[in-house]
């Protein structure tokens, strides 16, 4: 992914006021992100935990979304799977929800995802990170498979934020 400043992300957001984007809080090391090694960008607000904020290029334009994740007890326990990057987690795995874009959004619909609760998919997916012991299941598809095959998930689920 090519670098991105603060104004590419807060300007990328299609599911948010601009209002909202303006506020929200944006990391502020951008300059020392992995970018070479990031499909896309997620981060989790750390003014609100249950707040965070995905921003990925399809198609040749960005893309962010708003998202919300709740925790609870049981899903801290047990192993589960990140639908966009196929990593398994043991309490690593948040259901992310986002409002839908446009008029659906403001009547409330939304779209969810099982997805990993740090957003750091693309460094799970290179060996860059690890989930811990049995996290990533035997394949056979290259690093560079399972890459397309993460950003394949990721603008299924963006293309479902804009319908």
């Amino acid at each position: 992914m090519r670098p991105l400043t603060e104004r590419d992300i807060r300007s990328s957001f299609v599911n948010c006021t601009k209002g909202e984007a303006t506020r929200m809080n944006v990391p502020r090391d951008l300059a020392e992100r992995p970018w070479d090694d990031l499909d896309f960008f997620g981060w989790r607000d750390p003014q609100a935990p249950d707040r965070a904020y995905l921003v990925a290029e399809v198609d040749g334009r960005l893309q962010g979304v708003v998202l919300r994740s709740s925790h609870s007890a049981a899903s801290q326990t047990r192993r589960s799977m990140c639908s966009m990057c196929v990593t398994t987690h043991t309490g690593g795995v948040s259901l992310m929800v986002a409002p839908k874009a446009g008029k659906a959004g403001k009547q409330g619909n939304s779209v969810g995802a099982y997805m990993c609760s740090d957003l750091a998919c693309s460094l799970y997916v290179r060996g860059k990170k690890d989930a811990g012991q049995g996290s990533r299941l035997h394949e056979t598809l290259t690093t560079e498979e399972k890459v397309e095959r993460t950003l394949a998930n990721v603008a299924t689920f963006l293309a479902k934020v804009t319908a």
